[in-house]
């Protein structure tokens, strides 16, 4: 009896489960044999593997019914390989910051849940804060979540701002509207922006738009530390570090 959680999969994850099998097969597969190892309907199989032969997903060896990637396929696997190499130049800029800086360096982006943490690098420092990869933090008391609010135009940063939970998290956090609006208008100018203590009591960050070729905001370079080691005046002498990053990042996206 075949499982019914297979017979509930979306055809969308059913084309990835397909793509998938092909390219690990070491021999070819027929769309039979896909069938049998994903234990799906072998109609569905066969309809599937119609439209990716069609579409150039996969191909069929000219004497043979077995399924090999085809162009399309071979092509997003070099993409994906790609994208691969990007994170791991990005995560190298990163690392030269934070031996620069001697703090947390981290890359956000912005989610529908708040300043999203793709990527970091630890301080050597025993005393840190942690935010590891993939927590979200608040837009209006983090430095990347209020560069990213003031990369918005005016009307969409307003709407924005006002749609917020503006939640104070310490005694620092704008709780106000107008307030955090006014400090947005200055960070749009500055073209930088600070945690002073509005997250976490006792931590400080600075970030920087990371910007694409039309100057659109792509993400936040930001770091931060501990109240003791880093004071806000020592966060903004490193600015330059954080400027000249912010273009080697914003480069390998073009």
């Amino acid at each position: 009896m075949r499982d019914a959680e297979n017979e509930r999969l979306p055809t969308n994850l059913r084309v990835l489960f397909i793509l998938e099998t092909v390219g690990n097969s070491a021999t070819l597969l027929t769309p039979t044999e896909i069938a049998r190892k994903l234990d799906l309907p072998k109609q569905t199989i066969h309809r599937i593997c119609t439209r990716l032969l069609e579409e150039g997903f996969l191909a069929r060896e000219p004497q043979g019914k077995g399924l090999r990637p085809g162009r399309r396929m071979r092509h997003l696997a070099s993409g994906l390989l790609q994208a691969s190499h990007l994170h791991q130049m990005r995560h190298q800029i990163l690392m030269k910051v934070a031996r620069n800086v001697s703090e947390t360096v981290n890359y956000v982006m912005p989610g529908e849940e708040g300043m999203h943490y793709v990527d970091r690098v630890e301080t050597d420092w025993a005393f840190r804060v942690q935010l590891p990869i993939g927590t979200d933090v608040p837009f209006h008391c983090t430095a990347s979540g209020k560069a990213f609010l003031a990369s918005l135009p005016p009307k969409a940063r307003q709407q924005m701002v006002h749609s917020l939970d503006l939640e104070a998290l310490t005694p620092n956090t704008h709780t106000e509207p107008a307030r955090l609006l006014a400090e947005l208008d200055e960070v749009n100018r500055a073209g930088y922006s600070l945690d002073r203590e509005e997250f976490v009591e006792g931590m400080v960050a600075i970030a920087v738009p990371v910007l694409d070729s039309q100057k659109r905001f792509l993400a936040a370079l930001a770091f931060h530390g501990p109240l003791i080691r880093l004071s806000i005046d020592i966060a903004i002498s490193r600015l330059p570090v954080l400027q000249s990053a912010a273009g080697e990042l914003a480069s390998l996206m073009e």
